[in-house]
């Protein structure tokens, strides 16, 4: 039997949370569920978003912290003027521009920053992935 193509949670370690809590509060705009001197949750449409101070997260997986290879997460957003502020919002609240704001040669517009532990996001406008009222994202159309 086939598993559910689904996430639950990404959880993220983190250096610390304040400098954390000030990007994804400040410059994301977005509110904790759950709170605790380790670790923060974010109720995402349809998964949680968690933020894990190190070594709390390593421990808890029994695996040293580093060696990570390259990823992104992305936050896709309803219009193109919107990417680069965000991204400049962002940087303002404790991240670091990877990469400003630009057309990708497949269509859109996106750009990169880094949270304040190195995390890349990317911000992105698709017009061929639309989003709903709640946020969910559904690829091309």
């Amino acid at each position: 039997m086939a598993q559910q193509q689904q996430i639950s949670v990404v959880t993220l370690g983190v250096a610390g949370l304040e400098a954390t809590r000030r990007f994804y509060q400040q410059g994301f705009g977005w509110t904790p569920v759950f709170t605790s001197d380790e670790i923060d949750f974010y109720q995402m449409n349809g998964l949680m978003l968690g933020t894990w101070a190190d070594p709390g997260l390593a421990g808890d997986m029994q695996r040293p912290a580093g060696g990570v290879s390259a990823f992104a997460l992305a936050h896709n957003v309803t219009a193109e003027n919107a990417v680069q502020p965000l991204i400049d919002r962002l940087v303002a609240n404790g991240g670091t521009e990877l990469r400003k704001g630009d057309a990708p040669p497949h269509g859109g517009f996106r750009g990169y920053v880094a949270d304040p532990d190195g995390h890349a996001w990317e911000i992105a406008f698709n017009p061929a992935w639309p989003i709903d009222a709640e946020g969910h994202v559904t690829f091309g159309t």
